[in-house]
């Protein structure tokens, strides 16, 4: 899927190169690789959590993914990241909405074996939840890295390179299903 982009000028080849971005990310953290993921942030980078824990400037960032990353290559979920959507602010300013779905190391999303009903990351919850999400809630509190997220990074490009300036990961939890459950 293309991303939608708007804004100030964004050419083919910016949009290709903020992709190709979201796709390092996405192969440092699938295959382990703390070196490749800190490289990809910029000095002075800001980087708050799925649960709110804020990380300031590359040494912590680094630090992080040197304790966490590490052993996610031998987890048995890994994720995919897809670019939604792309506004470039200013020539060497975008702001990119990413989602993040979990996967099986053998391609199968998660949220597919686990939820029968639809993409819980852009359901929402109207009513009383019926079985499949209880047992979507279930999953959840049981395996809380199950559940998909959606990202929103700020991108500046120094010296004609992209990189990330701020970071929002958030996790994406059905609050009803988890309410009733």
């Amino acid at each position: 899927m293309e991303p939608l982009v708007a804004g100030a000028t964004g050419s083919q080849e910016e949009v290709r190169a903020v992709v190709t971005l979201v796709a390092q990310v996405e192969h440092a953290q699938r295959n382990g690789l703390p070196d490749a993921f800190t490289e990809l942030f910029r000095q002075d980078a800001f980087w708050t959590m799925p649960y709110g824990d804020p990380l300031t400037g590359l040494e912590e960032i680094s630090a992080f993914a040197h304790r966490a990353l590490p052993g996610t290559a031998r987890q048995p979920l890994t994720v995919t990241y897809e670019a939604e959507s792309i506004v470039f602010i200013r020539p060497d300013l975008a702001v990119i909405k990413i989602r993040q779905r979990p996967i099986t190391r053998d391609g199968r999303r998660l949220h597919e074996v686990l939820h029968a009903h639809g993409d819980p990351a852009r359901r929402r919850s109207c009513g009383r939840p019926g079985a499949a999400e209880r047992r979507w809630a279930s999953a959840v509190a049981a395996h809380p890295e199950a559940a998909p997220g959606t990202l929103l990074y700020v991108l500046a490009k120094d010296d004609g390179r992209w990189r990330i300036a701020v970071a929002q990961n958030t996790t994406v939890i059905d609050h009803g299903a988890l309410a009733a459950s």
